[in-house]
């Protein structure tokens, strides 16, 4: 059994350009904001006006944004991105009977470089692991239409069983790396303690440390393998991690917005 481990401590994205305002429009509903508030939000992290502009031409020729009334939205993969940071932090799962959903990729399916990562990518997205090359499994716990996107892909490559057990039945410590997973989401909690006195006090000064840390804990929510509490060790601090990020989400947005009102109206 070769497990797959992709629940590492979380660590600062590269703040690009490109990563601010990705980040930032997913952060929004709907993802649009008008371009000057999106320069002036990239201005928090040092990023040149003509950096930012050079940005969403780029996500706009990606096929990643549109211009639109002034601004800019995004549209294609990065809303998907944006569904699945949504679904993330409600963590929503069935009750579990015992059974396991497995995933086979079909020996007749010859498949290029793009559409193996391609596939890689959406059954880490539907929260499966790698028994073996080929075999990815995970309890049944979870809604059968989740990420429709991820399923289809991915349904074309692979045949599926819902109801099946492994024999033996894995350890989900062999298939997650739950304890790096819980220690990871202790230091996020810790972060945002940190944080979210001066953000509740309305400082604006917290805004790109803040803005760090939520891109941090939303992309760490998506590496939760959102397993039935019987597998989880004890002490798993998923709850408690969603718990505190919507108190610090609450609260960052709301310096946010009054930021944003400030920059509009030219204060």
């Amino acid at each position: 059994m070769s497990p797959i481990r992709n629940t590492s401590a979380p660590a600062s994205p590269p703040l690009a350009a490109r990563s601010v305002l990705a980040s930032v429009l997913l952060g929004t509903e709907p993802p649009w904001l008008p371009t000057p508030l999106l320069v002036r939000t990239t201005a928090l992290f040092g990023i040149s006006e003509g950096a930012t502009r050079t940005a969403l031409s780029r996500l706009v020729a990606r096929g990643e944004a549109v211009a639109e009334r002034g601004g800019y939205r995004l549209v294609g993969r990065l809303v998907a991105r944006q569904a699945r940071q949504t679904a993330s932090r409600r963590a929503d799962t069935v009750p579990w009977d015992g059974t396991w959903e497995l995933a086979t990729v079909r020996s007749d399916a010859a498949r290029a470089a793009t559409d193996r990562a391609a596939l890689r990518d959406a059954m880490r997205a539907l929260r499966l692991a790698e028994l073996r090359e080929g075999v990815w499994a995970r309890p049944a716990n979870l809604p059968a239409d989740r990420s429709p996107e991820s399923m289809s892909v991915a349904r074309r490559w692979c045949q599926w069983w819902r109801g099946a057990t492994p024999d033996p039945t894995p350890d989900p410590a062999s298939l997650w790396d739950l304890a790096a997973w819980a220690t990871a989401a202790r230091l996020l909690q810790r972060q945002m303690r940190v944080l979210v006195g001066p953000l509740e006090a309305g400082h604006p000064g917290s805004l790109a440390d803040g803005f760090v840390t939520s891109a941090a804990v939303l992309r760490h929510l998506q590496s939760d393998p959102l397993l039935a509490p019987v597998l989880l060790p004890d002490r798993w601090p998923g709850d408690a991690l969603r718990a505190d990020y919507d108190q610090f989400d609450a609260a960052y947005r709301s310096v946010l917005r009054a930021w944003f009102d400030a920059a509009t109206s030219g204060s």
